[in-house]
């Protein structure tokens, strides 16, 4: 997949029998995610053009280009969308794209990395970034907050963050 282009939703299943599925957006407005097409699979194979329905529980019915029928929908089950980054919105100085922190190297304040971000995740109410040290198994969780994080360097490719005495050992 080309480093151009950023996760912005997945395909939860089929909807209906003519072809609709249902879409997960990951954007912060969820219905912009129709703005930013084509979408990509995120092998680049394919490209859609998306055009969303109803709301329905956790996304949209929505048809996708050149899907007709619930078996090919059901079978893009669990495919990842992906949009051109250039089609996406700048974001204010203080956010970041999840794709844009996996990689980066934390270090903490006194510049001793802490790890490699593998992931961002969010459980509901703050992101975490997924840590992998080097040398250790299982991950370590980072809360992605001002206080913990306060500097995120994207161009240098780091992260500092000072984080609580206890959570990284």
């Amino acid at each position: 997949m080309s480093g151009s282009r950023v996760c912005v939703g997945a395909i939860a299943g089929a909807y209906g029998v003519r072809g609709e599925l249902r879409l997960k957006s990951f954007c912060a407005e969820p219905r912009a995610i129709a703005e930013y097409g084509p979408l990509w699979s995120e092998d680049g194979s394919r490209s859609f053009e998306v055009t969303l329905g109803v709301a329905v529980a956790q996304g949209f019915a929505a048809r996708l280009s050149g899907v007709r029928t619930r078996e090919e929908a059901e079978a893009l089950r669990g495919m990842r969308l992906f949009a051109e980054r250039d089609r996406l919105p700048d974001l204010p100085e203080d956010e970041f794209y999840h794709a844009d922190l996996i990689g980066l190297e934390v270090f903490n304040t006194g510049g001793v990395s802490l790890g490699r971000v593998k992931a961002v995740l969010n459980h509901g109410a703050s992101d975490l970034l997924e840590l992998m040290r080097p040398g250790q198994k299982g991950a370590v969780l980072l809360p992605f907050t001002r206080t913990i994080v306060p500097t995120v360097d994207v161009a240098a490719g780091r992260i500092i963050a000072d984080p609580p005495e206890g959570l990284i050992e």
